[in-house]
């Protein structure tokens, strides 16, 4: 089967699917699953500020840029009804986490994942890394193997994307803005034509933005794109600006079969908070075809 054809398939199967999907999840056994909580995850000189639910394997989910995980509720609800252990771990700057935030690069960002998986003590996780999230988690599977069972690249953008689109995120978050001007920027950037992006007008943390592009500028993109050797799903949205067409099959060809692709319709860049049901269903698909491992072990992708 050719790699379109599998794409056009994955492409019914989530639209097929999506509805069965929900109901399925609202009617599955809730006895087992914890409630919302937060605590700390303290080393050194960071403390990291972790949102924890649910019981069963672990899943460690990952923010876009500047922003921070409540975005993403109804997916990290739906994994929990699924039978998942879901920790969203608050970037440094966001909420209680704190941590040096100049002169790092994307290491430390990974290091602080990490360490909120060791903590947990029953990893190893998928981590699921949305937009700039991608970034990090790489990163993680790259620099610890052993705490990562598989990688979600969610909206990840292209090795190479127009440029301005840059500069469209910063107009998306700028307050001095009418509203008008900053929901044009978000459908341009964002939001597919079907989506509402008027809750994005909120939940932006400049600072951490820029602390956060300031750490991929410190960081060789070889020292990550390859997620070490965990499983990839790449997670597409088929209105996303930064992911066109053309480059779809861009991490399938760079490492073969341990990347699986997957497009969500009428998403865009924001993705998750789009299309939390097809989200949830093609993410738990793959999820269900990884092996299990015990802690400490790497995953082996041959």
């Amino acid at each position: 089967m050719t790699q379109q054809l599998m794409m056009r398939t994955w492409h019914y199967f989530l639209r097929v699917c999506a509805m069965a999907l929900a109901a399925a999840l609202l009617a599955a056994p809730t006895a087992q699953a914890s409630p919302r909580s937060k605590h700390l995850v303290r080393y050194a000189d960071v403390q990291i500020e972790v949102v924890a639910e649910g019981q069963g394997p672990l899943v460690v989910m990952l923010p876009s840029l500047g922003r921070d995980s409540d975005d993403y509720d109804a997916v990290a609800e739906a994994f929990v009804r699924g039978g998942y252990r879901v920790l969203r771990p608050a970037p440094r700057g966001m909420g209680r986490s704190t941590g040096p935030t100049t002169g790092h690069s994307l290491h430390s960002y990974a290091q602080d994942i990490a360490k909120v998986i060791e903590h947990e003590a029953s990893g190893p996780a998928v981590v699921i890394g949305h937009a700039y999230g991608n970034w990090v988690a790489r990163t993680v599977a790259t620099d610890h193997p052993k705490q990562v069972r598989g990688v979600v690249i969610a909206a990840a953008a292209s090795k190479r994307y127009d440029p301005r689109l840059t500069g469209y995120i910063d107009k998306c978050e700028d307050a001095s803005l009418p509203d008008d001007e900053r929901l044009k920027y978000l459908r341009l950037t964002f939001f597919a034509a079907d989506s509402n992006p008027k809750p994005w007008l909120n939940g932006w943390h400049p600072e951490v933005k820029k602390a956060q592009r300031a750490a991929r500028a410190a960081t060789r993109i070889e020292e990550f794109w390859g997620a070490g050797n965990a499983p990839m799903l790449d997670l597409m949205a088929a209105e996303d600006p930064f992911r066109l067409p053309e480059t779809r099959d861009e991490n399938l060809h760079e490492f073969g079969d341990r990347v699986t692709v997957a497009v969500i319709p009428k998403a865009s860049h924001a993705l998750i908070p789009e299309q939390p049901v097809a989200v949830a269903q093609a993410v738990s698909q793959w999820m269900r075809r990884l092996p299990v491992l015990q802690p400490g072990r790497v995953a082996d992708s041959r």
